[in-house]
């Protein structure tokens, strides 16, 4: 908060709080001389976060205020600190040349940096969009939209809170704006725990967004964009343009169009499943999601455009069939995928180096990026044309060389041009004749001055002569005493030493001022020749935009082709068939993890919406259950991102819908027990299936007791089996064995397991799915690999026989009380003397750590000791 006014105050703090006052919540960085300082409350908050030195300082009379400050040129430095740590930082410059002002120093906010919007590389992460998200609440729907300032993309949307959720976990906004109405819709709905900031009501009205996108747009309407039926999106979109103004941010040439999110474009993936599947991020430290197998694009927008692929699979079959052409070229031509990879890896971001063109934000270096890049540019389109490729040539279409711009650029612009426009440097000879001159004089200066004094040694015959510079005169010509009679009468005294006297010339007086001059001159005409090339440069942000989806493209097929070939994928056969048909499938993941030389155990799955719509599927932990599940759904949706997939063979229907419920995750902090976040999920697909979807079940059930699992996740496999509109594949993991019932009475579901196989009461996983129902679980054993006490696991397998052997009892209160008790003391062993020995013999054992060998040993050693 900014401190409050007062008498007293200096002209420096008035000032100071009069600007913070205008920016209230944000974290103002002050420009004083040659440094941006922070006061009061900004102050301690600025050195806890960057760790640097909090002082006081005076503030007029009989008052000090907290003060924090940092060297200007260390700016990009500490910014991305104060904003990842969720700040909203007022960048605060001076606005006029201090040297030329009496008095206090006119400053304004120059840039407001958000979490969300931000062109500085330091702050963005290079690989991942960092995108602004809008929300507007209706009654039952949502409004959103998205924008990536860096970049330009603008996309928007509408649909239910949970479609809305599922875009943003997909889409992982780094800053969330709406309505200070709609506060408690936003916590209701949503996450709390992200960067938010509340704006006026009056904002998110919908004439104002209208209003405000067509103006921004130049058009009379929002139908060539899609959008025009979507108020409640239009009104999201609207509050983000009105947010860009709020924060200084007013060249938006690059926002050029708005972009439908339309939700029957794309397979829906609720946000259970896009973290179960752990497509983007792992759930657990140290593991690694799918994206890390499949991104090996060489473009910061292929990387960016791949997160994107993924959490919005196709469904389109045509899309997907032309993604899979050009992976299947790629595949089959490796020395044409090598030779657009390599002009691939000269490539910069298109996206965010247009970007700062359009707001005028690009340094020469960058603009020598972008040439660089567009220079690239030619000969990927030139490999891709010369192909049969119907898709290649295409995507060749679309790619512009941008040819008179990168000329300009080669002729204006040196190679070795530096970082800031203004350090001079950076125009080429031959581009302005002034600045031409002006970098002649400064920088051939002493040259010029020699040819002086040697034209004056030549002419006065006096061989001493010496030119010199002091603050005093400036230039000036030095005559040793001995010559003093051979200076000519138009050279004017200014010294005289000792042993000799100094003059000054018109000519030497002419030329100081040039030359003082020059340098100052020349990084002027320097800074506006640069200025004028960027203007040129921002004719050709459309192209460039272009070029940079384009080469995206190219450059994630390039990848998913190089994955296919490096990892022994196929190409999955697509149709509008409703069936799932995997040979062979492996889990991507999980086979790039395993040890050396140990394989992956591939397993077929076969799934329809009538003989094979639910296979229930039985075997121990460990056995790899879950890990088939997921492999089925990460198959199904990298093959619908248009990759290849780890198979022998696939035939694939097009799936519209994929939801998972596997693994347990307590929600204590919101007083969520794990079975309450499992019957939660499970609902959440039960109110949400269609005729083309694709469920994984894992384990449903298991989070009660037994009989109240084994009742829910029948009813739940009845459910699904007996729908009245749909038939959604599924695959039904569990431990109860009860449920193989099911495939008696029903003729779509079948049983499988996961086989192990028994050797001396050991139990090895075979990892193969088998037709037929598992009858035993083997978790005791699953205990015993685990480390689990011996006494415990033996225990265990007491009850167990016991159990197993009367499951011909009805009363299940009978068989519990019959179960062998555990609490009798050896009171016998006291009465016989051989009992007693054996008795000290064992309780001498520490079978934790004794041997098998050992174990057989002291067993023969009790058994002599009976025969006595």
């Amino acid at each position: 908060m900014a401190k409050a006014k007062s008498p007293s105050e200096t002209p420096l703090m008035k000032q100071y709080n009069a600007i913070k006052a205008k920016y209230p919540g944000a974290l103002l960085l002050f420009r004083v001389g040659d440094f941006y300082e922070t006061f009061g409350e900004d102050a301690i908050k600025a050195s806890k976060v960057l760790d640097i030195v909090l002082t006081k300082r005076a503030n007029g009379a009989a008052s000090h205020i907290e003060l924090a400050g940092f060297p200007h040129h260390s700016l990009d430095s500490y910014l991305p600190k104060l904003v990842r740590a969720g700040n909203r930082v007022a960048i605060c410059d001076q606005l006029e040349d201090p040297k030329s002002v009496k008095g206090i120093v006119k400053r304004g906010v120059t840039e407001l940096v958000t979490p969300g919007l931000s062109y500085n590389d330091n702050v963005l992460e290079q690989k991942s969009n960092n995108y602004l998200c809008s929300l507007f609440f209706g009654k039952d729907t949502v409004g959103v939209a998205f924008l990536d300032l860096s970049t330009g993309e603008f996309l928007a949307a509408e649909g239910s809170p949970n479609y809305i959720d599922k875009l943003i976990q997909g889409l992982n906004p780094s800053e969330f704006i709406f309505s200070k109405a709609q506060r408690n819709a936003f916590e209701q709905h949503f996450r709390d725990n992200f960067n938010t900031y509340h704006i006026d009501d009056w904002v998110y009205a919908y004439d104002f967004a209208y209003e405000k996108l067509t103006n921004h747009f130049s058009t009379s309407s929002l139908k060539g964009f899609g959008v025009e039926d979507m108020k409640l999106a239009i009104v999201a979109a609207g509050g983000v343009l009105h947010y860009l103004e709020d924060t200084e941010h007013k060249e938006l040439d690059h926002i050029s169009t708005i972009s439908r999110l339309e939700e029957d474009k794309y397979v829906w993936l609720d946000k259970f499943t896009i973290r179960n599947l752990e497509l983007i991020h792992p759930q657990h430290q140290g593991g690694v999601p799918l994206i890390e197998v499949l991104d090996h694009t060489l473009t910061p927008m292929g990387s960016r455009l791949m997160k994107r692929w993924m959490v919005l699979p196709l469904k389109e079959l045509n899309r997907i069939e032309d993604r899979l052409s050009v992976v299947d070229a790629f595949y089959e031509n490796p020395e044409l995928r090598d030779q657009v990879a390599e002009h691939l890896e000269q490539i910069n971001d298109l996206e965010r180096l247009i970007s700062k063109v359009a707001v005028g934000r690009i340094n020469p270096k960058e603009l020598l990026q972008l040439r660089r890049s567009l220079e690239n540019i030619g000969p990927v389109k030139a490999y891709l044309a010369n192909t049969n490729v119907k898709a290649l040539a295409h995507l060749a279409d679309q790619l512009d060389t941008c040819e008179k711009l990168v000329e300009r650029i080669n002729t204006e612009l040196k190679d070795d041009a530096p970082m800031h426009a203004n350090q001079g440097g950076i125009i080429k000879e031959g581009v302005d004749e002034e600045l031409d001159e002006l970098r002649g004089i400064a920088f051939s200066g002493k040259d010029y001055l020699i040819q002086i004094q040697q034209r004056e040694i030549k002419n006065t015959g006096i061989t001493s002569l010496k030119i010199a510079y002091n603050k005093v005169f400036g230039y000036y010509l030095e005559v040793s005493n001995t010559h003093k009679d051979k200076v000519p009468e138009n050279w004017i005294r200014k010294q005289t030493l000792v042993n000799a006297e100094r003059y000054i010339t018109e000519e030497l007086k002419t030329y100081e001022e040039k030359i003082i001059g020059a340098e100052d001159q020349y990084k002027v005409i320097e800074y506006r020749l640069f200025q004028e090339l960027v203007a040129y440069s921002t004719d050709y942000v459309s192209k460039i935009q272009q070029n940079a989806r384009y080469i995206a493209m190219v450059d994630c097929l390039i990848s998913f082709a190089l994955v296919a070939k490096q990892n022994n994928y196929c190409r999955p056969q697509m149709s509008d068939k409703m069936v799932v048909d995997i040979h062979e499938g492996r889990h991507p993941v999980i086979e790039q993890q395993l040890p050396v030389g140990e394989s992956y155990v591939p397993n077929d799955v076969s799934l329809d919406d009538h003989n094979h719509q639910i296979l229930i599927i039985t075997g121990p932990n460990m056995a790899g259950k879950s890990a088939l599940l997921r492999q089925t759904a990460l198959i199904v949706l990298m093959a619908q991102m248009g990759s290849y997939v780890p198979a022998s063979k696939a035939n694939l229907g097009i799936t519209d819908k994929v939801f998972t419920r596997v693994g347990a995750s307590d929600n204590l902090s919101k007083g969520e027990s794990t079975f309450m976040v499992e019957m939660t999920e499970t609902a959440s697909i039960l109110n949400n299936l269609s005729n083309r979807s694709l469920v994984l079940m894992d384990e449903i059930g298991r989070g009660t007791s037994t009989y109240d699992g084994i009742s829910i996740a029948w009813s739940i496999v009845e459910y699904l089996h007996n729908h009245e509109k749909f038939k959604p594949k599924t695959l039904f993991a569990t431990h109860y064995h009860e449920l193989n019932q099911l495939e008696e009475d029903f003729p779509a579901i079948k049983n499988y397991n996961v086989s192990v196989k028994e050797v001396a009461d050991k139990v090895i996983f075979m990892r193969k799915l088998k037709k037929g129902g598992s009858e035993h679980s083997f978790g005791i054993h699953v205990a015993q690999m685990a480390g689990m006490p011996n006494q415990v696991v033996i225990r265990a397998a007491e009850i167990m026989q016991h159990l197993e052997k009367d499951k011909i009892r009805n009363n299940e209160s009978e068989k519990m009380k019959s179960i062998p008790k555990n609490n009798y003391q050896m009171t016998l062993f006291e009465a016989d003397p051989t009992f007693k020995e054996i008795k000290e013999l064992l309780e001498s054992l520490d079978i934790n750590t004794i041997s098998p060998v050992e174990a057989l040993l002291k067993l023969n050693e009790i058994k002599g000791k009976l025969k006595k």
